[in-house]
């Protein structure tokens, strides 16, 4: 993966070939950012990074300036070497070891941004636990926004949290906010 922006700009991160993720494509991420950065003062907002696979949307919130950053994967590998590379570049990214629904019940914390990147594959209903536990726990703060990416033949805008959503290639991105 390569960051795209801030100060690891162009920086490639390798993460081992085992990892089971489907990481966001540099097309999709750069347009996704350019969304935000419309919208938040990186330096400003705390991120909960859900399915964070390689963490590759989380070390790009930490390349432009994001300071308060969680990810969350059940999968140890994936934690294992968001820690790693979160250490060698001397980011504070806190990667825990969860599934991701258990974590949605019983967070104490909220997030100004909340991106989801769950397996295309999900039942609607599954898409859909994640909103109703984000807004239903109060995990998003007033003015946040949550971001599930999925793929282009999911449809999420029945939800009355739904915002809008935009495609890139296959790519969906849905917009969540109070």
């Amino acid at each position: 993966m390569k960051i795209i922006s801030g100060k690891y700009k162009s920086k490639h991160i390798q993460a081992p070939k085992n990892l089971p993720v489907r990481p966001t494509t540099g097309m999709a991420k750069e347009a996704l950012f350019n969304i935000l950065n419309n919208l938040f003062y990186f330096s400003e907002i705390s991120v909960l990074d859900l399915f964070a696979g390689t963490g590759n949307i989380s070390f790009e919130f930490a390349s432009r300036g994001t300071e308060n950053i969680t990810s969350v994967d059940s999968f140890f590998g994936c934690v294992k070497f968001i820690n790693k590379t979160a250490s060698d570049l001397n980011e504070n990214i806190h990667a825990i070891k969860s599934d991701v629904f258990k974590f949605l019940a019983n967070s104490k914390t909220s997030y100004d941004v909340i991106f989801a990147d769950p397996p295309y594959n999900f039942e609607l209903t599954s898409f859909e636990k994640i909103v109703d536990l984000v807004f239903e726990n109060e995990i998003i703060n007033k003015e946040g926004l949550l971001i599930i990416e999925h793929s282009k033949h999911t449809d999420l805008s029945n939800h009355s949290k739904f915002s809008y959503s935009k495609k890139y290639g296959g790519n969906m991105f849905s917009f969540f906010e109070n």
